[in-house]
């Protein structure tokens, strides 16, 4: 098993579509694709790619910001393993590897939101030392008020 973690050039980003689809079951896939090359094309964004055998199977963005409680943070998001794949440690992997990376580029945190019913990434992030410090508040300004 050849395991690859590296980050994925912007222009072949729309290879993470089958598994951001996955988590966003609710958007629409050209307005995915939309705000995924929008993403991509921002200097404080980048996605990570787990590789199993030359295949994708994981992802992770990262978002990078300096905030006045904790210094340069960077906050992972749309996090996903193929659920083919779960169950094989990949997860801590995968998260090992971003640690060093972020902390490479010189971070102090990392800080991430869930789901509230994904208990599954609960028990994961807490066991890789994560711990719960607020609520993630969303309040949507288009004109149809839905969430996508």
């Amino acid at each position: 098993m050849s395991i690859l973690i590296e980050p994925i050039a912007s222009k072949d980003i729309l290879q993470i579509m089958p598994l951001l689809q996955k988590l966003n079951i609710k958007t629409p896939k050209d307005i995915l694709e939309k705000r995924v090359k929008e993403m991509a094309s921002l200097a404080n964004y980048e996605c990570i790619g787990l590789f199993l055998n030359n295949q994708l199977v994981g992802i992770s963005g990262l978002w990078y910001s300096t905030r006045h409680y904790i210094g340069k943070s960077a906050e992972p998001d749309h996090v996903i393993i193929d659920e083919v794949h779960r169950g094989k440690k990949l997860g801590k992997q995968f998260f090992s590897w971003i640690n060093n990376y972020v902390k490479s580029k010189g971070c102090e945190a990392i800080e991430l939101n869930t789901y509230v019913g994904n208990n599954q990434s609960h028990k994961f992030y807490y066991n890789e030392g994560y711990n719960i410090y607020g609520f993630h508040f969303l309040k949507v300004l288009r004109e149809d008020n839905k969430f996508y």
